[in-house]
């Protein structure tokens, strides 16, 4: 597949209203629009963005199967303005009807592309995501016009083996959607960055602002270049639309500068697997 040479990417970081998928889609639709506007080809949306993140039991009522119908009233989107959309939804199992997923979506104008079931869920001080989801077991990346996507959640930017996958697996973009509270910060600040100089790939980084049941989301969302340069930045507090430009072709004499990916060593993976089951 050829892929552009300079690709638009805007990170929507939105606030959404709890449990009401109608008025997040329509807001979703809203920051879509105005970002093609502005040359946009790939809008990407926090986690959990179509119902908003502090659902607790209400997101029995709320997954849906992927495809289902918020996929499919989202394709519609992606196919008429013409853009690659990612967003968060809670994903209902096709198999149990209280088997929930946090995953990642991401559609385009040739309709669903693949989805991503965040693997790593944070169960501790004031996370309880362990309790409605059940965890993921693929990475995934995804081909596209616009190269090769991988997807990644929130917690995950934690655990430096996903975002090697999925660049293992071709990915030159890695997406993260989060939906990280304020005393989170300078975490994922720090680890966004260290994500993207390991793997020498663009990083982009959305993260749900405004106030959940009395958690304050922080944004900051980001664009990183496979050197760690923050490329855009967007407001910390409130909503923000920004964009920002990669080209893939600025990989190449980073990855000779800083050859990661060549000096890996894949004999310490098993060992890793030895010594973690023995934590």
């Amino acid at each position: 597949m050829h892929t552009k040479e300079t690709i638009r990417i805007a990170l929507a970081q939105i606030s959404c209203k709890l449990g009401d998928k109608a008025e997040n889609i329509r807001k979703i639709k809203s920051k879509v629009t105005k970002a093609k506007r502005q040359g946009a080809q790939l809008v990407i949306f926090p986690e959990l963005s179509l119902t908003g993140y502090m659902m607790r039991d209400r997101v029995y009522e709320h997954a849906e199967t992927i495809p289902g119908h918020s996929t499919s009233v989202l394709e519609e989107l992606a196919k008429k303005t013409q853009t690659y959309i990612i967003f968060g939804m809670p994903e209902r199992s096709e198999k149990t009807q209280t088997t929930i997923y946090n995953a990642a979506v991401l559609v385009g104008p040739e309709g669903f592309i693949g989805k991503y079931r965040k693997m790593y869920l944070p169960t501790h001080s004031v996370f309880e995501e362990k309790r409605y989801f059940r965890p993921g077991y693929q990475a995934a990346a995804f081909e596209t016009e616009l190269g090769k996507i991988g997807l990644s959640i929130c917690y995950d930017i934690f655990f430096p083996e996903i975002c090697r996958l999925t660049r293992l697996k071709g990915a030159q973009l890695l997406v993260c959607i989060s939906a990280s509270p304020a005393t989170r910060r300078t975490f994922f600040e720090t680890l966004t960055i260290a994500r993207a100089i390991e793997n020498t790939a663009f990083l982009a980084y959305v993260n749900l602002v405004g106030i959940e049941d009395g958690l304050q989301f922080w944004g900051g969302s980001r664009l990183i270049g496979p050197n760690g340069k923050v490329l855009v930045k967007a407001k910390y507090d409130e909503e923000d639309l920004v964009l920002g430009e990669i080209k893939y072709a600025d990989i190449r004499p980073i990855e000779i500068f800083v050859p990661v990916l060549k000096d890996l060593r894949p004999e310490l993976f098993d060992k890793l697997k030895e010594t973690a089951e023995n934590l």
